[in-house]
Order: C-alpha cells, then sequence, then structure tokens
C-alpha cells in the first residue's frame, strides 16, 4: 500500500472513506471494515485488527468460507494475467513467486490443483518471510490436514495478511 495513515486520521475519516481505504485489508471483503467503522475511535492498531477478527470469527461459517475463496491462489492464473490487487501482488513477489522456475510453477499448479479438490478454496499462506521453497513445503504439510483444520488454518493466515496490510498502511505518530 503506498498509502499511509495515522491512527488519529482513521479514526476521525468519515465512514465511507474508512470503509474504502480498509476495503482490502480483508481480501475483497470489506463487509469486514463496514462492521467495525462504528467502533472507533481505536486506541491502537491492535483493537482494530482484534475488532475486524472478531467480525470474522462471528460472521458464521458461510461467511467466512466466502472469505477464504475470496483469496488469490498463490502463483495462479489470475497471478500470471496481472488480476491481482495490489496487495496480494507485493506480498507474493516478495516471496519470489513472480520468479519461479519452470518446475516451481509446475509443482505449484499441481498443488494448487489438489488442494483445491481436496479443499474446495484457494490456499491461503501469510507469505511474508517465505520463500517459493518454503511455500512450497507449506503447501504439502497443509494439504495432509482435514478440511476443518484447514479452514482454521486459512483465517489464522487472513488475520496474519490482515495485520500485515493494517502495520503498512497504519503510520506510527511522528514525536
Amino acid at each position: 500500500m503506498s498509502t499511509t495513515i495515522t491512527l488519529a486520521e482513521l479514526n476521525a475519516l468519515p465512514s465511507g472513506q474508512f470503509v474504502n481505504l480498509l476495503g482490502g485489508i480483508f481480501e475483497h471483503s470489506p463487509w469486514v471494515a463496514e462492521q467495525v467503522a462504528s467502533a472507533r475511535p481505536f486506541r491502537d492498531i491492535d483493537s482494530l485488527h482484534q475488532a475486524m477478527v472478531e467480525r470474522i470469527a462471528a460472521a458464521g461459517p458461510e461467511a467466512q468460507r466466502a472469505l477464504i475463496r475470496a483469496h488469490p491462489e498463490l502463483a495462479g492464473k489470475a497471478a500470471v494475467r496481472g488480476e491481482l490487487t495490489p496487495e496480494s501482488t507485493s506480498e507474493q513477489q516478495g516471496a519470489g513467486l513472480d520468479r519461479c522456475t519452470p518446475e516451481e510453477y509446475s509443482t505449484l499448479t499441481a498443488l494448487n490443483q489438489a488442494y483445491r479438490e481436496k479443499f474446495g478454496f484457494p490456499f491461503i499462506l501469510a507469505v511474508r518471510g517465505h520463500d517459493r521453497q518454503s511455500v512450497i513445503r507449506e503447501f504439502r504439510r497443509r494439504l495432509a490436514l482435514s478440511p476443518p483444520e484447514e479452514t482454521a488454518e486459512c483465517l489464522e493466515q487472513i488475520y496474519k495478511i490482515g495485520r500485515f496490510r493494517l502495520d503498512d498502511l497504519v503510520r506510527k505518530p511522528s514525536v
């Protein structure tokens, strides 16, 4: 995210601007920001993130599955076609997924397919701090999980991604 804002500025925004700014924190799911807008002011980033996580947890299984399905596959067709959100593009580039060898791309394509066939949604990983090989290892590890375990893991990864995005967006006030 190229724009940054202080928490005080974020708390003072009209609701529509607040939602526009935070609508991408959780991939294509502005409803999360909409549901926390009225809970302002937030005292810190932790309380803002916690409020967002609590709304997702309270939304129930159907909304949670929709949130999971809103995410792109890692190094998938949308990435190749340049159709990812700016946040997802930056995150995947940071893990080197835009520089896969043909063998790595083939492996990731096969893992994406096997994962989607087993779970019915895309593999989600907070890729910050990962590289291509650790992404592949994590894919393989998580393919062994049960559907309920993997759904819970996806939500945890989504919460981490959301926190990274909030930290990128909200700058600390200068002292």
